[in-house]
């Protein structure tokens, strides 16, 4: 093939056929599927891709060419029928001056170009997805530069189900947080995120404010949904990933993202993880931080605000009080570690709600969702665990929040969502 110089404009550089190239077959739907059965019965995070390692370093390639003082490298990867597909970096590093971008082969769909903005500790970089089974991953460095430059692809994630597909994934009782139910929680509703950790795994989690108020970007979700030390650097964060309309057509989208974290706290005790973003969400974005209350007192009602099935936002209410039982009992007991809701009055929690925010009566966190049996025919309960217990989780700065949201010492009981 000969080189193109795509006479749309919607590259600057030509794209050279000669390009190194990635080849996935299409995985087996139908298998898949059963094995997510299974593994969402155990109370595991769902999974929405396969992860396939990899090593391809971009500056051992042959397949450079240099115009006008810069230097290209592209990669094409095709995974026929994929419905998604997403890149994990292992060693991402950019000269003040080069860029990465990341594009369907036909020009439909591209993500956010990467700069030496996005460098970071961990000196990786994980991309959200993007909707194509035919990608092309283009660097471009100035020659000045090129020495500067390290990036190697270590992980590519094949998608098998999709966060956008338009037949209906959550159950019909879910309620769009752009209903009506959901206008006295605006703020709260800007606070949740859906997450993917890995390049193939998904859950929900939320910012959450500190004690000082000072934006910094902490975010929480739950222990089971997999975010540690080894793997916070893969997190995604998608905000705004909501309905246009109330009971619409399921047109969230998937634009605005953060990658990437830093691992501060987590416990299996309360099943709660605590991360520092990167960078802090654009203030375009309106994202909020939760406030919390960690007295431990049980709500009047709840309300839970979550991406079930990994579906565009919702929000759930609980009419009844709250009690403090263990993981999956009802009885109530001195060294409870969970928050029991008896049952959902309206909407209800799913598979990928996991790691979502559980308010109060006053807009507080009390908790995260752990799990539960609730669903669209079941009216059964959910466990959260309890903010409270996190708060001092098992006594070390690295299982509990209290080291890393009152640095202060303040001794605050409650903080309100910031705005």
């Amino acid at each position: 093939m000969l080189k193109s110089t795509l006479a749309l404009g919607l590259l600057s550089l030509s794209v050279t056929a000669f390009a190194s190239t990635s080849f996935f077959a299409p995985l087996d739907v139908q298998a898949l599927h059963d094995k997510e059965v299974a593994r969402e019965f155990k109370g595991e995070a769902p999974r929405f891709a396969v992860p396939h390692s990899v090593s391809i370093n971009a500056l051992a390639d042959k397949s450079w060419n240099e115009k006008d003082g810069m230097m290209v490298w592209s990669h094409r990867v095709t995974a026929p029928s994929a419905v998604s597909l997403n890149f994990g970096f292992s060693k991402f590093e950019l000269s003040p001056n080069a860029r990465l971008e990341i594009r369907s082969a036909d020009f439909s769909q591209a993500i956010r170009p990467f700069t030496a903005d996005d460098n970071n500790a961990a000196r990786e970089l994980w991309t959200p997805v993007i909707m194509s089974d035919d990608v092309v991953i283009e660097l471009t460095v100035p020659a000045s530069e090129f020495s500067q430059v390290k990036i190697e692809l270590g992980t590519v994630g094949q998608g098998f189900r999709t966060f956008t597909q338009k037949t209906a994934k959550s159950g019909s009782c879910n309620v769009d947080v752009v209903c009506s139910e959901g206008n006295d929680w605006s703020d709260e509703i800007n606070s949740v995120a859906v997450i993917s950790r890995g390049g193939s795994t998904f859950c929900t989690g939320f910012m959450v404010n500190n004690s000082a108020g000072d934006r910094t970007p902490f975010f929480m979700t739950a222990d089971h949904c997999g975010v540690n030390a080894s793997n916070a650097a893969s997190l995604v964060t998608y905000w705004n990933y909501q309905s246009a309309q109330c009971g619409g057509a399921r047109n969230g989208k998937l634009d605005q993202f953060n990658t990437g974290s830093q691992f501060l706290a987590g416990s299996k005790k309360s099943d709660f993880s605590l991360v520092k973003l990167n960078k802090q969400p654009e203030a375009a974005w309106g994202v909020t931080y939760a406030g919390w209350d960690r007295s431990g007192v049980d709500a009047a009602q709840a309300i839970a605000i979550h991406h079930p099935a990994t579906d565009e936002k919702s929000i759930s209410f609980e009419n009844d009080p709250t009690t403090n039982t263990l993981y999956l009992k009802e009885e109530l007991v001195a060294n409870a570690t969970h928050v029991r809701v008896t049952d959902w009055d309206k909407g209800t929690t799913e598979p990928g709600s996991s790691g979502s925010p559980l308010f109060d009566q006053d807009h507080r966190v009390i908790g995260q969702l752990h799990g539960g049996y609730a669903s669209c025919t079941s009216q059964t309960s959910d466990w959260y665990g309890r903010f409270a217990v996190s708060w001092e989780g098992e006594g070390r700065s690295n299982n509990r929040l209290k080291d890393h949201l009152d640095t202060a010492n303040r001794g605050v009981m409650v903080t309100d969502t910031l705005k």
